[in-house]
């Protein structure tokens, strides 16, 4: 593992400071691996308090590799859920078939965690909070930078004048939007909505230990049950105006897509109604730019690409993001602006990679057929069978190279 115990200082001795925008997993890394070579961090979030829920995610691949370097596994091998049953079922939430756990184990390996969203948020604001000041609330204004320094300036009215600003701050970026132009120019709509929300109580229809899935046409529902303060649901389903369906809002609109199945889903969404305010509830879209930095200033994770949930893999590319960032920043010293094409340079080809993944991976989220749902089902079926796993394997650790 690289050694990270000796910053080193710049500019005869003067610490090198960075303004993080974004308090997510992106923004989070940013900071830990800054700080782990000497940088003064400030981070920025417009949430007035951490959040904390979230949907199941799979480290795998370089994404582990990156929590290794970080440091973080010690705290997040606790709060692995590890491979568990899945179990696809009809409409009205009866069983279809199962997949077992050691189908999944036997595809990716054991140098893998799965978790939720919130734990690996909650594991690096742990690791980043008493050595980074946070500053919940707040909200980037302007943006000027000179070859020397890029000053911020914050809604409270405070200017923070910086070596480095890391634009952490989601799909809807307020730094991209400053520095690089309208969210309009760089949002590809992918024509999906997603929700996911934690359930206050275990959904009495769902297996414990196992998670439910059921899959139709333009559409796809899934129930988790890991036990109390430890169950979600997650929601995706294709849809022609995002606009409407945001302005109809998370509860309403997943209640008008998923409303007439039963089970595990029909827990859920009881659960929703009552509390609307826990749900994540979004347009599902992509951020393609021509760059991920100007001068001093750069873009990270979904504010720079985006793969969407779709790809699966946007956690582990915020850390491998936000890691290779920081290798790039120790091996150019001073020239900000050369680090940051290097990095870039160097990552480009893997995001690309990623969202084309995505976009081929819409039809397992939300198959456009009968047809496509049962061809889906079938394979499902057969990379259960010994011979298939192995294939199962190889394809997995083919997308991680």
């Amino acid at each position: 593992m690289e050694a990270r115990n000796n910053p080193t200082h710049h500019r005869a001795g003067t610490q090198q400071r960075a303004t993080v925008v974004g308090a997510g997993i992106a923004g989070l890394a940013a900071a830990l691996r800054l700080h782990q070579q000497g940088w003064d961090v400030v981070m920025i979030e417009r949430a007035p308090a951490r959040r904390s829920s979230g949907y199941l995610l799979n480290l795998h691949g370089p994404g582990y590799a990156a929590a290794e370097r970080l440091g973080l596994l010690p705290a997040l091998t606790p709060r692995d859920i590890g491979f568990f049953t899945s179990v696809l079922v009809h409409a009205d939430g009866r069983e279809k078939f199962r997949i077992p756990a050691a189908v999944a184990e036997s595809a990716v390996g054991n140098r893998a965690l799965s978790l939720f969203r919130g734990d690996l948020e909650s594991a690096l604001y742990d690791a980043v909070a008493d050595l980074a000041d946070i500053r919940f609330g707040t909200t980037v204004q302007t943006i000027d930078q000179t070859a020397e320094e890029v000053v911020v300036t914050l809604s409270d009215g405070t200017r923070l004048h910086s070596d480095l600003l890391v634009g952490a701050d989601g799909v809807h970026s307020r730094v991209r939007e400053l520095v690089f132009g309208a969210e309009s120019e760089h949002f590809v709509d992918l024509g999906h909505m997603v929700g996911a929300f934690p359930l206050a109580t275990v959904p009495e229809h769902v297996p414990e230990g196992a998670g439910t899935t059921f899959i139709g046409p333009g559409r796809t529902a899934a129930v988790m049950n890991f036990g109390p303060e430890r169950s979600s649901a997650f929601f995706t389903y294709r849809c022609p105006d995002p606009t409407a369906e945001l302005a109809l809002g998370a509860a309403p609109a997943l209640d008008r897509a998923f409303g007439d199945l039963g089970g595990g889903v029909a827990d859920a969404l009881r659960q929703l109604a009552a509390d609307p305010a826990t749900a994540y509830f979004d347009s599902v879209g992509q951020i393609v730019t021509d760059r991920w930095s100007q001068g001093r200033v750069v873009l990270l994770g979904d504010a720079a690409w985006c793969v969407t949930v779709f790809a699966g893999y946007g956690a582990a590319l915020a850390l491998d993001g936000a890691d290779r960032l920081g290798t790039a920043l120790a091996a150019h010293g001073d020239d900000i602006p050369t680090a940051l094409a290097t990095w870039e340079t160097a990552l480009r080809p893997e995001a690309h990679k990623r969202q084309a993944l995505a976009r081929k991976g819409i039809g397992r989220f939300a198959p456009s057929t009968r047809t496509q749902v049962w061809a889906g089902e079938l394979m499902l079926r057969a990379i259960q069978l010994p011979g298939l796993r192995g294939l199962a394997r190889r394809s997995i650790q083919r997308a991680n190279n």
